[in-house]
């Protein structure tokens, strides 16, 4: 796929993705133009309602009374002037007449001729206004004979009713001729009306959808006046939180917002100070600890080369110290050599914690690193190895050996011999199986000396006693692959178990803390509480990891995981390939 297309692809769905967001029905700013618009368009609705019903009954009840006054006039001068028993002609051409007048309503009248037979007269003729069209309950109510009463002086009233045929509305009126006579019904269409209504509900209902637009439109501009600032907040606190401590927010206006940012401005400037205070108060202490390891290590240098004389005359045979003092000096010996391991050990740390670790990679055997590792410390007779030759990675032989002389020595002290290690390769898909890159090792063993059929190294970090001091120190030079092809993805895995009692589970999560030690359930530990963390933190600067557990069958298992190939850490890093971690250059920068 073309890169400006896939460009084009992301930017489209980022703008979705921000539409769909803007959108959603948990956002402020929908829920405000959703309850904008219920609000208006409930008071839309119901003025419109109300409009439209006062105007209904104004239209119908002005025709209404306009037809039924007529209709009543009508009755009294035309229907009223009939005698008492017309003739069908009569009641025709009287209701012809009646339908004549200025309302222009269909006219029926009833009434007995000379014979005593009933006779109709309709303004429509025989196909017209028949009684048919009057509802029965109508015809009832209009031949009922009303009580005469003082307030009701006649014996029959006018009474009407709107019925619907077809479709269309109608008003039905009927009464009976006053003093004797016809009776007469009406039939007037309220079309013409029921259109003015309808013209009328239509022009309500698209006032309504306005007012439903505008509120929703006013709803957005509200939400956006109010919401603006919300936003900035929200940017300024992401920002905060990303550690741009320097962030703040303008402040304009008096109201509950601007008291917002202003408090927030607050808080950022608080923390800002609080985390400057402690950033300054965690210099000095890393600093002073620093400080405080190198001053050492220079009274420590003599103090060693005594203890070192010392040390040589307690193997002396000839019995150069005195049994009386030996207890002593051996005391003084040992203790000298456990400060030497805690200065370099807190100088460890002190890089870890200023970020000035660097990683020099190699290309490393691991079945020879480990070989040295135990080889250099005298641990064969302890410590039992699975490792085939031939896994090859690339990393920090000298980390690699710090990282593998902690967790040995660890199980070594606190758990139970022999001591188990193991390596295998998980490839990236998920599979295990030890991999060799070449079938024959590279010249030179991972600790950068050169490896003898018997063993034995010459690494350059040789004492002056002929003992190899702990740590691996010197410059480490492996050679990686004979061929010097790539080495293939996946991480290397190395497993430590040991045969003890195992981790109590309320320990288990503080193993790798600074300066921790177990409980009575393991062995006192002679050390200085940072082997664990410094591994730890070798690991983590390869992009690895390192987990403790109880195996099931006893023991702890120390499990290591790193990356087989960690170039793109170090280029990362600015390109730098200085080893500032070294002790020796860490002293020369100081």
């Amino acid at each position: 796929m073309p890169q400006e297309h896939q460009k084009g692809s992301r930017g489209w769905s980022a703008a979705r993705k921000g539409v769909w967001s803007r959108l959603r029905f948990t956002s402020l700013r929908l829920r405000l133009v959703v309850v904008f618009g219920l609000v208006a368009l409930t008071a839309a609705v119901s003025a419109s309602g109300i409009a439209y019903w006062l105007n209904r009954e104004a239209v119908l009840t002005r025709t209404q009374d306009a037809v039924l006054g007529d209709f009543e006039q009508e009755m009294q001068n035309r229907a009223g002037a009939l005698p008492e028993h017309p003739t069908q002609e009569e009641l025709q051409h009287t209701a012809g007449q009646m339908a004549n007048s200025s309302q222009r309503f269909s006219v029926l009248l009833i009434a007995e001729n000379p014979q005593g037979r009933t006779v109709y007269g309709s303004s429509g003729g025989l196909s017209g206004f028949s009684t048919q069209d009057v509802p029965a309950s109508l015809r009832k109510a209009v031949n009922e004979r009303q009580k005469i009463t003082s307030t009701n002086k006649h014996p029959y009233r006018l009474y009407w009713q709107r019925t619907v045929h077809g479709g269309t509305p109608y008003l039905v009126a009927g009464t009976r001729t006053i003093g004797g006579g016809p009776t007469g019904y009406m039939l007037k269409s309220l079309e013409p009306e029921a259109k003015d209504l309808n013209s009328l509900a239509w022009s309500l209902g698209i006032a309504t959808g306005l007012a439903l637009i505008g509120s929703a439109l006013l709803a957005q501009a509200a939400a956006t006046t109010v919401l603006k600032p919300v936003q900035r907040l929200g940017i300024a606190a992401r920002r905060l939180g990303e550690g741009k401590l320097d962030t703040r927010l303008r402040v304009s206006g008096t109201d509950e917002l601007a008291d917002l940012s202003r408090t927030f401005n607050k808080a950022a400037e608080a923390l800002e100070k609080r985390v400057a205070d402690m950033a300054a108060r965690d210099e000095a202490s890393r600093r002073f600890v620093a400080d405080m390891s190198h001053e050492l290590r220079t009274p420590l240098t003599a103090i060693t080369a005594v203890t070192e004389v010392l040390e040589e005359e307690l193997e002396f045979e000839g019995g150069g110290i005195d049994p009386m003092i030996e207890p002593a000096v051996r005391l003084v010996v040992s203790e000298t050599q456990r400060l030497n391991n805690l200065v370099e050990n807190l100088m460890e740390v002190t890089r870890f914690d200023a970020g000035t670790a660097r990683l020099v990679l190699d290309d490393v055997d691991i079945a020879d690193q480990i070989t040295a590792c135990i080889d250099a410390r005298a641990w064969l007779d302890a410590v039992e190895w699975d490792a085939e030759r031939g896994i090859h990675a690339r990393i920090d032989p000298r980390r690699l050996d710090v990282i593998l002389a902690n967790l040995i020595g660890n199980a070594l002290k606190h758990g139970g011999s022999p001591v188990r290690v193991s390596v295998r390769v998980d490839r990236e898909d998920g599979g295990d199986g030890a991999v060799p890159v070449n079938d024959e090792a590279g010249e030179g063993g991972s600790d950068g000396g050169e490896r003898k059929d018997g063993g034995e190294r010459k690494d350059g970090g040789e004492r002056k006693d002929g003992g190899t001091r702990e740590g691996g120190a010197g410059e480490d030079l492996g050679t990686g692959t004979e061929d010097g092809g790539t080495l293939p993805g996946g991480s290397v895995v190395i497993e430590v178990r040991d045969q003890g009692p195992g981790i109590p589970e309320d320990v288990l999560p503080h193993v790798f803390d600074r300066f921790y030690k177990a409980s009575a359930s393991r062995p006192r530990s002679e050390g200085s509480g940072l082997g664990l963390s410094i591994a730890l933190e070798n690991a983590h600067a390869h992009g690895g990891e390192i987990t403790a557990v109880n195996s099931p069958e006893g023991g702890a298992v120390f499990t290591l995981r790193l990356p087989r190939d960690v170039s793109a850490l170090t280029e990362r890093d600015d390109g730098s390939a200085e080893n500032t971690d070294n002790a020796e250059d860490a002293e020369d920068a100081r």
